[in-house]
């Protein structure tokens, strides 16, 4: 993994899950899901960036891997609010499109690491 290439990901992506959720609160007032969002989708950057200082080979494993569960939990939340109509699939394919990306990175990260560890 290019660790400036997943940061920079993750950090772009955070940004446009704020904007985001300004959008979701300000345009369609919807305050609850809009917050699960926001925090799933800026925890996957943070745990990324703490990824960097981690103590050891298993907690840089860990960090990725909850990188990875908020990835999947924004995931969800994208997918909830388009199957209740609060938005509509094209207002977020951008989103889902480089979530998939940012989720593909980790998966190969964590698979490597995994693989380098039982070699």
């Amino acid at each position: 993994m290019t660790d400036s290439l997943i940061s920079e990901k993750t950090i772009n992506f955070a940004v446009r899950i704020v904007r985001f959720y300004k959008y979701l609160c300000e345009e369609k007032k919807e305050y609850i899901l809009s917050k699960q969002i926001l925090r799933s989708g800026t925890s996957i950057g943070a745990n990324v960036r703490e990824s960097r200082n981690a103590q050891s080979r298993a907690d840089f494993i860990s960090k990725l891997n909850i990188a990875l569960k908020e990835a999947d939990e924004t995931d969800y939340w994208l997918e909830l609010m388009e199957k209740s109509e609060i938005i509509k699939s094209n207002q977020i394919a951008d989103l889902k499109s480089d979530l998939n990306e940012i989720t593909a990175i980790l998966v190969k990260s964590l698979k490597t690491l995994k693989n380098q560890h039982t070699s």
